[in-house]
């Protein structure tokens, strides 16, 4: 058996979500039809992180195991060749079976695009998020910075989440302007499920001057779900990055990241 590991690109708002559901509209469904095509059998992907419906990725990281021997070019432009214009491949390496695209990744990166403009964006519509109030962005970075450490993230999980701890550990959060555009940047060992989009709501209530930039420490230390702001939507939420031990042959030594630009247009 020959394992494979991907960079996969993809536009969320064409699918419903990553994980592989009876209908077929989703990342994985389309992406491991593709590879079987080159492949000559059946394959399964494992990824570093599922996305949800609508959610967008410029990083996502996948393995698979095969018996077929192909060039890597194969599993690049062969597989591109089978898939619709919303996803695709950027690169292929081999990898040994220790490798595992979810497992050992230590860090996962996620951006946040939003347009603060009176009215909605159109033509990016389903690439950006939205919001129509005048929005400070020294209040929410403010804010952002009581989010770094480690800290029991139940305020900000949704109800379903399945992951066995609320306990993550945020590194890195970053809020930035560039005109009408805000990038709100997150880095951490994990996420749990809704999480970047229920902290992005939480943002904005404060940089619309609902609450003051410590009431997002008071939730934070609250871990009731019902105290913080409602979920925001998929549209601007991105997976930008995920990192590895530079144990692997991956690009730049295993720290795969790619942000989103700012501004799009």
């Amino acid at each position: 058996m020959v394992r494979i590991a991907l960079c996969v690109e993809y536009a969320g708002d064409a699918f419903e979500g990553w994980q592989s559901q009876r209908h077929g509209r989703t990342v994985q469904d389309v992406l491991e039809a593709a590879i079987a095509r080159i492949a000559g059998e059946s394959v399964r992907l494992q990824v570093a992180g599922r996305t949800d419906t609508g959610v967008h990725a410029t990083a996502q990281v996948a393995h698979f195991d095969t018996h077929a021997r192909r060039p890597l070019t194969a599993w690049v432009r062969g597989v591109n060749t089978y898939l619709p214009r919303t996803v695709v491949v950027r690169w292929a390496v081999e990898v040994d079976d220790r490798f595992h695209a979810r497992f050992l990744a230590y860090e996962r990166a996620y951006r946040y695009i939003l347009v603060n403009s009176p009215t909605r964006p159109a033509a990016m519509a389903g690439k950006v998020g939205w919001f129509h109030p005048p929005l400070d962005a020294e209040r929410m970075a403010e804010a952002a910075r009581l989010l770094v450490g480690k800290h029991d993230f139940s305020a900000f999980r949704a109800s379903c989440c399945q992951s066995k701890t609320p306990v993550r550990v945020m590194y890195d959060v970053q809020v930035s302007r560039a005109g009408d555009y805000f990038a709100l940047d997150f880095r951490a060992n994990g996420f749990l499920h809704h999480m970047v989009r229920n902290l992005v709501g939480a943002l904005v209530y404060i940089g619309k001057g609902h609450y003051s930039p410590a009431w997002l420490g008071e939730v934070l230390e609250s871990g009731d779900r019902s105290l913080a702001a409602p979920t925001f939507e998929a549209a601007g939420l991105y997976l930008c990055g995920v990192a590895y031990p530079p144990d692997w042959p991956l690009p730049d030594d295993g720290r795969i990241i790619n942000r989103p630009q700012l501004p799009l247009l």
